[in-house]
């Protein structure tokens, strides 16, 4: 490596990131479906010749890191069998490393010439697959041929020639055709981009001297996170967290982690979780080595270069048939809550010896909820994914109205919901009191109502009432989920957050979703008082509330009692109840 120049290297790793985000940015504007469009609910990633990730688009880590496995299949399938102007889809959790039917990969091998210059690599949630229930993702899925349209790695170009009854077999298994097919096409056209990108880069720098450059940068990945990992303690580490539970009558399902820290390298050992379960939220391994990835990367300070090398330090090990690692044939529609709790897992075990550094629980990933039927003639499908807002940390307070620390997506545009479907939006806003107390509170929960035009299918994916967002050194609990279906006449009946069925509404029927809150840090009574004003007459918290939580004592004219303030505190602290 004593070639290799540290101004150049930088140079060609930012010119590998451009192409990836060009990439990122080429999907989301050609994007038919909302899923993509708006949610944005994709990610994009180039690969050297060895399939080794080398740079990544600005989307999702909790996908990001599903690319190095789905790479490893398409060397075992095509090794050698592949030509210029192939283009490769898969879907499939189990023969190609995906992580559910939903999430298409649309992969692109890049040549120079005759020689493999490398691969431009695409995944997206498409909006529809088929299955049981609109936009295909159903807790009450048992298995995976419940759940729409599989699609092995298979050629959906082969030399520049479209594999036409590939693509109208796509098309006669999804609910939504003109939007699946348009954002595979977007994906495609990703690719396109990344192909010239990288070939101006090969064009450059010379295929060789391309190469030694890249393997420096997985080389520098490696070092920068294992001085990370240095700078733990040796020792072994456990995090455990429970999803609330499937159906009517919930028993929690337990992620267990016990996070081995071991000079410059970690292991992860999911032995201790839970079984493979009846439903959809099995999590097939490459989301919770996703998550994992994410969780340690969160903890440095470096600015770790987005490639296959600073996954080296890190193993991931979860028992066959457990709820992270499941056997063919469950289903796995709904397994992102549970990737979410993966994340979170880890961080409260890796708290115990970087508490500075760690983030309290935050609202358990998106909320689901999907609905479909017919509409001015035609098929509709609303998924709404809804995020929300972050656990507290050691310098500051949870961030609200942004995605799960995991993720990076955005919340459909409501104006986009209500001219597409026939749904309107009552309410969007956050909910008083909802973040979890602290010297630093927790984000505030997310609010949305729903009312249904015409009569409708709907089904839901949600998490985090029973077992509300932890908080961190004495920080408390976030606020719990709520589902709640109204009837016209204003009855309300709380759903279940993970139903082992659909639901049904009549036209005027409200749906309010209620997100988490994210957990507090710290002891609560050592917040500012003056910062709890600020958070009352942002109406963040709520005058009661300010007592109740903080021991801050506040007027109706919002005025703040320091004397009433000072005794109220010191009785907290003395154990004494006021």
């Amino acid at each position: 490596m004593s070639r290799v120049d540290p101004i150049t290297l930088e140079v060609i790793r930012n010119g590998l990131a451009s192409i990836a985000d060009e990439m990122a940015l080429i999907v989301m504007r050609s994007a038919y479906s909302p899923v993509v469009r708006d949610i944005m609910d994709y990610s994009t990633a180039l690969c050297d010749p060895q399939g080794r990730v080398i740079a990544q688009g600005l989307t999702l880590p909790i996908q990001l890191c599903s690319f190095p496995r789905v790479m490893r299949f398409i060397e075992q399938k095509f090794g050698a069998d592949l030509s210029p102007g192939d283009v490769l889809i898969t879907n499939d959790p189990y023969s190609a490393g995906g992580q559910h039917l939903p999430d298409i990969y649309v992969i692109k091998p890049i040549f120079q010439g005759t020689a493999l210059a490398g691969y431009a690599a695409t995944v997206a949630h498409h909006t529809d697959l088929g299955g049981i229930v609109p936009g295909s993702v159903a807790i009450y899925a048992t298995e995976i041929q419940q759940e729409g349209l599989r699609l092995p790695l298979l050629k959906l170009y082969a030399a520049g020639e479209p594999n036409a009854t590939l693509f109208e077999l796509i098309q006669s298994n999804t609910r939504q055709p003109v939007e699946v097919l348009g954002d595979l096409r977007a994906q495609i056209a990703a690719c396109t981009t990344a192909e010239r990108g990288l070939l101006q880069l090969v064009e450059r720098y010379g295929a060789a001297e391309l190469a030694l450059y890249t393997e420096a940068l997985h080389a520098h990945a490696e070092q920068m996170m294992r001085d990370t990992i240095r700078e733990l303690p040796n020792g072994v580490y456990v995090g455990e967290d429970y999803l609330d539970g499937i159906g009517e009558a919930p028993e929690p399902i337990r992620i267990r982690a016990t996070v081995t820290v071991m000079d410059d390298s970690i292991d992860i050992d999911f032995e201790g979780t839970s079984g493979q379960v009846a439903a959809s939220i099995n999590c097939p391994i490459s989301l919770p080595e996703s998550a994992a990835f994410t969780a340690i990367r969160c903890l440095s300070r470096r600015d770790i270069p987005n490639c296959d090398g600073y996954l080296k330090p890190i193993t991931v090990r979860a028992p066959e048939g457990c709820l992270l690692n499941p056997v063919y044939p469950a289903a796995c529609g709904a397994r992102g809550v549970v990737g979410y709790r993966v994340f979170d897992t880890i961080m409260q075990a890796l708290a115990q010896v970087v508490p500075e550094r760690a983030i309290a629980g935050s609202e358990g990933g998106p909320f689901l909820m999907a609905a479909g039927g017919t509409y001015q003639g035609r098929q509709y499908v609303l998924n709404e994914m809804l995020v929300g807002t972050w656990g507290a940390r050691a310098d500051r307070d949870g961030i609200e109205g942004i995605s799960n620390p995991a993720a990076n997506l955005s919340n459909q545009p409501i104006e986009m919901i209500e001219a597409e479907m026939p749904v309107e939006v009552l309410r969007y806003g956050f909910v008083t009191d909802s973040g979890g107390a602290g010297r630093h509170r927790g984000g505030l929960a997310f609010t949305r109502e729903f009312r249904f035009l015409q009569p409708t299918g709907f089904n839901l994916r949600g998490d985090r009432r029973d077992h509300p967002p932890y908080g961190l050194e004495g920080g408390g609990t976030g606020g719990p989920s709520a589902h709640v279906h109204i009837g016209a006449d204003g009855s309300e009946k709380l759903l279940p957050t993970m139903p082992m069925r659909g639901f049904a509404a009549a036209a005027g029927d409200v749906f309010r979703l209620v997100g988490a809150g994210g957990g507090g840090y710290g002891d609560a009574l050592e917040r500012e008082p003056e910062r709890v004003l600020a958070d009352v007459v942002a109406e963040k918290v709520s005058i009661d509330g300010a007592a109740r939580d903080y021991g801050v004592v506040i007027g109706d004219d919002l005025g703040l009692d320091l004397g009433a303030t000072q005794s109220l505190r010191a009785a907290r602290r003395a154990g004494v109840a006021r």
